[in-house]
């Protein structure tokens, strides 16, 4: 063919996506195929890098688990967390994350730290005190009008002696907590004003001493249910409410199983960041030294994205259809006074007195 049959072929047209493109749009069938064919270049790319540099084998594998699902700040966090202990410790600690009680209960997951069948946790003081009683603290109803009053006490000296608590019983706590924030009351019969409203209210509560005592006092009936189980409970009313945070109640679909949510703030909620002790007494100082800095790190963007979180949660709570109520939470305390007298007996002076350099004198 000479250059004259080459100059006299008709010019080619273009797709018509690369048209549109040239004259500034794009079909929405061209976007989606030139989106799929970026994500799947970025994904080939990754997979490249990945193949022509794979990480090193860990010298440590270790797991972690938890009870929050996985659109819930503690979980994200923790995801990144992990992820920069093992930058940080040149890939020899790798921690994979299970969330949502994937590895059993929050009373399992106690079990298996004990025993080393899991390394890392998150739990409550709640779920801790089968084995610690005195950091069921923490839960105690009315003690902290706040997170800062609870991370005062928490980050100090009640703190310190929690943790020298868990030591002695080969439990060993990371120096920040985490925080859920403060506990609501919701339910599906009827909304919680005064504590006449509590009168044969069946209410699940977690597995600890404390809460049961406490909405007993109340005139509660209150239930023990694993947080993994609680769903179906408030689904098939074998309980007709429960009290958490926010944000759980949020990020664990609550309100389907719920109408109303009374504001109460009756007591704090936070997760202790465990691990084994053998787990943890095999690795070198160095990486503990990281696996601590990196906790406290980490403690402190938790905190902050949950409180910004539970900050905007009541009114997209009311969207989905709950019915909110400001409770007479004096009605509550004025049934408390024996309470208060038991448990301060039950956790002793030193822990009761910790607590009231922050909180000031309790009932």
């Amino acid at each position: 063919m000479g250059p004259q049959d080459r100059n006299s072929r008709p010019p080619r047209r273009r797709p018509r996506c690369a048209r549109l493109r040239m004259r500034g749009h794009v079909h929405p069938e061209g976007a989606k195929v030139l989106r799929s064919r970026f994500l799947s270049g970025a994904a080939a790319a990754t997979g490249a890098a990945a193949v022509a540099a794979p990480a090193a084998a860990a010298q440590w594998e270790y797991k972690f688990g938890h009870d929050m699902p996985v659109q819930h700040p503690l979980h994200t966090t923790m995801v990144r967390m992990w992820r920069e202990v093992e930058q940080r410790t040149g890939g020899r600690l790798r921690v994979a994350v299970f969330p949502q009680n994937q590895l059993g209960s929050d009373s399992a997951a106690l079990s298996q730290i004990r025993s080393g069948a899991l390394q890392f946790t998150c739990l409550s003081g709640a779920i801790i005190a089968s084995v610690v009683p005195v950091t069921q603290i923490e839960n105690l109803p009315f003690a902290f009008s706040s997170g800062d009053e609870v991370f005062h006490a928490m980050d100090n000296e009640l703190g310190e002696y929690l943790r020298r608590e868990m030591e002695a019983k080969d439990l060993i706590a990371m120096p920040r907590m985490y925080d859920l924030g403060l506990r609501q009351v919701t339910s599906s019969t009827h909304p919680i004003r005064t504590a006449d409203d509590f009168a044969n209210f069946k209410i699940r509560t977690p597995p600890s001493k404390i809460f049961v005592d406490a909405f007993k006092a109340l005139g509660a009936s209150p239930t023990s249910i694993s947080f993994n189980e609680t769903y179906v409970a408030l689904q098939t009313h074998v309980v007709d409410g429960q009290e958490t945070p926010y944000s759980v109640i949020e990020t664990s679909r609550l309100y389907e199983v719920q109408k109303y949510l009374s504001v109460t703030n009756h007591s704090w909620a936070g997760w202790w960041l465990l691990a084994n002790v053998d787990a943890w007494r095999s690795l070198p100082s160095d990486v503990q030294d990281v696996v601590r800095e990196i906790s406290v790190k980490y403690s402190a963007i938790e905190r902050r994205e949950t409180a910004l979180a539970n900050a905007a949660l009541a009114d997209k709570l009311s969207r989905r259809g709950m019915i909110f109520n400001k409770a007479d939470t004096a009605t509550f305390k004025a049934r408390l006074t024996a309470f208060y007298a038991d448990w301060k007996t039950a956790f002793g002076t030193t822990a009761w007195n910790s607590l009231q350099k922050v909180t000031g004198r309790l009932a």
